[in-house]
């Protein structure tokens, strides 16, 4: 229920501080998936809306800077107790909250009865002056509640626990698969990765972002760069090096290890294990992967993203279990050895490069020149690819949702070189219609600069390229004719590359035409 009532607000927040649509997706799902494992230390439930605004932007600056994914969250609590065997569904948290209402209104001595014996585990002679006023309190309490429940919610009686009914899979293939730089040199895309129900005869895939997938195509066999290995030194065999016309003859050795070797042998040295994967939809749209660890402090789950979970359980080769539900929606039937083709043929949009500058803005060449992308058409599924159409009629495109609730966004657009627009100002002027926009749609300008990091420390290597985006919009909502925008954006001395595009996030349908940019003083 978070997730669906904060999607649009996180969607919207990580649009303005993103420099690549393409990236709002994985902010807003990675900001969820923080925001769930450490639900317990947020002190004001009222204040979950502004608490996951700054959980987006913090997620935002380290999608910028490029940082390092930690394999393991930071926050060792359990899941929900509502549903300690599986993600908590929406039914779970709504019958806790139901609960936790009707107890509120339960008298002061018959809340504490409840409270301590129910949820501290306290026994019935602990809480009250003997067993017998513990256990009259306990029968007035559960009769009030039957009476508020029954009134107030009926639709919960009975009220049972529900366990997520999962189904074992097998990592069958990963694949990944490039895109071509402006200098002519490859680089990845995304990976496929294809999950495989043998019993079943059916397969379900996933198309993970390259920092997501990555991991696992590396367990599999991929090859990998050097500068994604960690390296761990051992001491040297002999503590006095001898040291030979100024040069020194024993190095150190250095051993290699992944993230996922290193995590296993960590858990060897505390005693612990992992004991499974089970990937589920943490929310409406959210999918999500909860590592089972077992140890001396008992069984806990670590929610993180499928990509990583999926390496770790390929490294150490644990069970994978996909909720039956994702299974059934998802997976597609297979006959024989052939998993591959029937994802092969498909494949999640991505914007092109940037060109060299903007052509076609009649729509005289139909899309010629122009970019679909957004979130609903990288969506790491491929459920939701197909819920915004585009169409070119008139010398006007439009963007329109194809089905009642539509995933994410999706833009129509152009992204160019900033060579001869750097320190001017650029202006992108429009007719943009709306027709029944229940969410909102943009005119916006983007502009992407790139800067060198602070300076590294000796030996660190060369400096990262650390790159900051802009974003000037126009936000138009409702139903309305065609009428002009105007967005007017300075180009910084820094600028990479800039880029201008109408987006749609929700139903409904936003028509775009008479484009025009310049370049000013």
């Amino acid at each position: 229920m978070l997730v669906a009532r904060h999607w649009g607000g996180a969607g919207a927040r990580a649009a303005r501080l993103c420099a690549r649509p393409d990236d709002v997706d994985d902010v807003v799902q990675e900001a969820f998936l923080q925001a769930f494992v450490a639900l317990g230390r947020l002190r004001d439930p009222d204040r979950f809306g502004a608490w996951l605004a700054g959980i987006v932007r913090n997620v935002q600056r380290a999608t910028a800077r490029h940082a390092p994914e930690l394999l393991l969250a930071d926050w060792p609590e359990a899941l929900h107790p509502a549903s300690a065997v599986g993600l908590p569904s929406a039914e779970d948290l709504d019958r806790t909250e139901a609960l936790r209402a009707a107890v509120a209104g339960l008298p002061d001595g018959q809340r504490r009865a409840v409270q301590l014996y129910y949820y501290a585990d306290q026994p019935a002679g602990q809480i009250a002056g003997s067993p017998g006023a513990a256990k009259a309190s306990l029968h007035k309490a559960r009769r009030r509640l039957r009476e508020h429940i029954t009134v107030h919610r009926p639709d919960l009686i009975p009220a049972v626990s529900r366990r997520t009914v999962m189904t074992t899979v097998r990592i069958a293939h990963a694949e990944p698969s490039y895109d071509t730089r402006l200098d002519g040199s490859a680089a990845l895309r995304h990976i496929l990765v294809v999950l495989a129900d043998d019993p079943g005869h059916r397969a379900m895939g996933l198309w993970l972002r390259t920092r997501h997938g990555l991991a696992l195509w590396r367990v599999l066999g991929g090859p990998v760069q050097d500068r994604w290995i960690p390296r761990v030194q051992e001491p040297a065999r002999d503590q006095a090096q001898v040291l030979e016309q100024g040069r020194v003859r024993d190095q150190p050795r250095v051993r290699e290890f992944s993230p996922e070797d290193l995590a296993g042998q960590l858990l060897d040295a505390a005693g612990a294990a992992v004991t499974g994967v089970d990937l589920d939809e943490l929310g409406p749209n959210v999918l999500a992967a909860r590592i089972g660890v077992a140890g001396p402090a008992g069984s806990q789950q670590v929610t993180t993203h499928p990509g990583s979970a999926l390496a770790l359980a390929a490294t150490l080769d644990v069970p994978v279990r996909v909720a039956d539900g994702l299974m059934d929606r998802l997976a597609v039937p297979v006959t024989g050895d052939d998993l591959i083709t029937p994802f092969r043929n498909r494949t999640p949009a991505r914007p092109a490069g940037p060109g060299s500058g903007p052509r076609n803005l009649s729509f005289a060449g139909g899309l010629d020149g122009w970019t679909v992308g957004g979130s609903s058409r990288a969506e790491v599924t491929g459920a939701h690819w197909d819920d915004y159409a585009v169409t070119v009629m008139d010398g006007a495109a439009t963007l329109s949702s194809t089905v009642p609730e539509p995933y994410g966004d999706v833009f129509l657009g152009q992204e160019f070189l900033a060579d001869g627009y750097r320190g001017a100002t650029v202006t992108l002027r429009a007719e943009v219609r709306a027709r029944d926009v229940a969410g909102e749609a943009r005119l916006s300008v983007q502009i992407v600069s790139q800067r060198l990091e602070s300076s590294p420390p000796p030996g660190a290597g060369p400096a990262r390229m650390a790159r900051r985006g802009t974003e000037k919009n126009q936000v138009i909502t409702g139903s309305q004719d065609w009428a002009w925008y105007e967005v007017t954006a300075p180009v910084p001395a820094d600028a990479e590359h800039l880029g201008f595009e109408l987006t749609l996030e929700g139903p409904g349908q936003a028509g775009l035409r008479n484009v025009s940019f310049s370049r000013g003083g």
